[in-house]
């Protein structure tokens, strides 16, 4: 019940004294009867305060009694008459200071009365409340069954509250994009805030504006393969009822959510199995049947993701994962390979690494102990698949070695010796570079100088003296003489292509 509908009650007879703004709009909270001087201590927020006014001794007694129960967070004090025979000015005027809204009490009106007249009103509204939860429950329930979809309930919700709702996912796609999809960097602060709140429902701040997070499923589910009810405004502000109405509307998100989950396992089964066959060298046909199965079309370019959750994250999650982002590209499917990975079919289009790497880029608070690496080849027909997959496993390597909570790297990004490089084990490559480079390493540590640097600006410059000593700020005799003490540490001859390319290699390999 609300402070306004219990002041109009005739039974009490209560008497309003001072209300701040909004003050009797405001919901009336548990009731606690104390005549401590400071009972802050005792309160936990938004209690409704009854005191006989025994603590008071003197005027300045009622500026530590308000001020204590402010700080406790109070919402309003039920002042007994009865000992002093009426409120004194005092009390009114640290009630206004303070903000608190205070009310007399009769002097015969018993606080039982009071108490109880206020437990059995909230009795009764958490029971109404019970009522109309469980029929929009039933509402809800039977508009699915009767076929509607989560975009037209979403569009009831938003109309009933006043409030525009869309469902989103970790990766930031729409599931319900409401009166329409966010602006990708609104999508990113959502996102990040779903991640990373400790408590849902929270509040996120987009410029002047603000959304409310709800959960979808179990809090406790992991949040990188999760999807949150985005509402526009401030949930703390609402009343109760649409808060209500927004939490059930996430149960039976959370229920068809299930129901498309099922149907992506479903065809998980059959991926795997074309995948199996691509990497046992089936002919194009075998594979073109296979696709045609998992629901694609073999005709239509496709483009292949191989994905990985480090370390050692669980097969079935990088799955949800790149699904996730998958379905947001087009028609796909998802396989979990026998290495840990997850490999996709996507369909080519042009956007489609700027599209992936911002979906995935978004999942980055998500993986604080972990990481995520994806390698895509370019587009390919149903005949060279088998290379696309290969060309896909190489630039995963790549995204794998770069580090970072996410990595992505494209068949573009691994035609060079960046893509041999990512083929070597880490042990030999540091092996390699120590034997080529270990008395230039070894100098620059004991004497302080930059070998290292001026070899690394000398071949970056394609061994132009003027160019690399303009670069270090150094006269180009200074720049003759380091690489000739290069020269003389490693054995090397820098004038050949030869001895350049080994020492170049060595440099990318620390």
């Amino acid at each position: 019940m609300l402070l306004a509908e219990l002041l109009k009650t005739p039974s009490l007879g209560l008497r309003l004294l001072h209300a701040p703004e909004s003050a009797l709009e405001r919901p009336v909270g548990r009731t606690i009867t104390i005549d401590l001087l400071e009972p802050g201590r005792y309160l936990s927020g938004g209690e409704l305060v009854l005191t006989g006014l025994v603590w008071r001794r003197g005027p300045e007694d009622s500026e530590t009694f308000v001020s204590s129960i402010a700080e406790g967070g109070a919402t309003c004090l039920l002042a007994g008459a009865a000992l002093l025979g009426a409120v004194p000015d005092d009390l009114v005027e640290a009630c206004r200071r303070h903000r608190v809204a205070l009310v007399e009490v009769p002097g015969d009106v018993a606080f039982a009365d009071v108490t109880e007249y206020v437990a059995a009103a909230g009795a009764a509204g958490a029971s109404a409340r019970m009522s109309a939860s469980l029929a929009r429950q039933r509402q809800l329930l039977s508009a699915i069954a009767s076929g509607r979809s989560l975009d037209e309930l979403a569009a009831r919700v938003a109309s009933e509250i006043g409030h525009a709702c869309r469902v989103l996912t970790a990766s930031g796609r729409h599931v319900v994009p409401g009166p329409g999809d966010l602006e990708p960097e609104t999508v990113d602060a959502l996102t990040r805030r779903f991640l990373t709140a400790d408590l849902l429902p929270a509040v996120a701040e987009v410029g002047d504006r603000r959304y409310s997070l709800f959960p979808i499923g179990s809090g406790l589910a992991d949040r990188l393969t999760g999807w949150t009810v985005a509402v526009e405004g401030d949930h703390t502000t609402w009343p109760r009822e649409d808060l209500d109405m927004v939490h059930e509307f996430g149960a039976i998100t959370a229920l068809d959510r299930s129901r498309r989950d099922e149907g992506l396992r479903v065809r998980r089964p059959l991926a795997a199995a074309t995948l199996a066959r691509l990497e046992a060298g089936a002919s194009p046909a075998e594979i073109a049947t296979g696709l045609r199965q998992s629901g694609l079309d073999p005709d239509r370019p496709l483009v292949l993701a191989v994905a990985e959750l480090g370390p050692g994250g669980p097969p079935d999650a990088v799955a949800a994962v790149l699904e996730d982002v998958a379905l947001g590209l087009g028609p796909s499917v998802v396989a979990n390979a026998r290495d840990g990975c997850a490999v996709a079919f996507l369909p080519s289009r042009p956007d489609l690494t700027d599209q992936l790497r911002r979906s995935l880029t978004r999942l980055g608070p998500a993986l604080v102990r972990g990481s995520l690496s994806v390698g895509l080849s370019g587009e390919s027909g149903i005949e060279a698949l088998a290379g696309a997959l290969e060309e896909a496993r190489f630039a995963h390597r790549v995204a794998r070695s770069g580090g970072g909570s996410v990595a992505l790297s494209s068949s573009e990004e691994v035609t060079s010796h960046v893509l041999l490089l990512a083929t070597v084990p880490d042990d030999i490559r540091r092996t390699y570079a120590q034997r080529v480079l270990g008395p230039v390493l070894e100098h620059d540590q004991r004497s302080g100088s930059d070998l290292v640097l001026t070899l690394d600006r000398f071949l970056t410059y394609a061994g132009s003296w003027a160019r690399t000593a303009e670069s270090l700020h150094l006269h180009v005799n200074s720049v003759r003489y380091r690489i000739a003490r290069i020269e003389e540490l490693t054995g090397r001859d820098l004038t050949t292509m030869e001895d350049r390319v080994d020492v170049f290699l060595a440099l990318r390999s620390l």
